[in-house]
């Protein structure tokens, strides 16, 4: 498992960074063949709230599957890191109830490893969140278009994203407006 540590705006002791590999090295025993593990901290000055940590969490197994985990409400960064763990620990819980209901009966035969792992702690090992389905299906056409133009269509909808062909790159994207108010283009493309 390869452990990266990011931090901005802070500086990185050993006491802090002892808490973060302790925590950190858990993770192995929840989700099998964890790749990447990426902590990213750091500190905010909010002019009516006063510093504030900010913690995200990203872990990467080999199957290519991607959780994150992010908090920014605590004020001291150990609060900030224990938070993000356990939600970690939550998508953890729930991704191996899906993964469990898919496999079925034969679960434990088709995926020993990733059965045999502990559940994470604070989780109910039936908790798996809502049955997630698909409740409405959408066809849409889509028309030739650049960046700005898709922009421009966005606001005009008045949508958070935005899916159009686009003509520069001959690609479907998908546009979406981030919390900051300015915007993102996610450019697919198949590993």
């Amino acid at each position: 498992m390869n452990l990266q540590i990011h931090a901005r705006n802070m500086e990185v002791d050993s006491r802090l960074r002892d808490h973060l590999e302790k925590k950190l090295s858990r993770l192995d025993h929840y989700l099998p063949n964890i790749m990447d593990v990426r902590l990213d901290i750091a500190t905010v000055h909010h002019r009516s709230e006063g510093d504030r940590s900010v913690a995200q969490l990203t872990v990467r197994n080999e199957r290519g599957m991607i959780l994150r985990a992010e908090d920014k409400q605590q004020a001291d960064i150990f609060s900030a890191v224990d938070t993000v763990i356990d939600k970690m620990y939550r998508q953890i819980s729930r991704y191996k109830g899906k993964r469990r209901r898919q496999g079925g009966d034969r679960f434990d035969q088709t995926d020993p490893e990733f059965a045999a792992s502990e559940q994470p702690p604070n989780t109910d090992e039936n908790d798996t969140g809502t049955d997630e389905k698909v409740v409405r299906r959408k066809q849409i056409g889509l028309a030739p278009m650049n960046e700005q133009e898709a922009i421009d269509q966005l606001e005009l909808l008045g949508h958070t994203f935005f899916v159009f062909y686009n003509a520069d790159t001959a690609a479907v994207n998908v546009l979406y407006k981030r919390n900051s108010g300015d915007y993102g283009l996610l450019e697919p493309s198949v590993e």
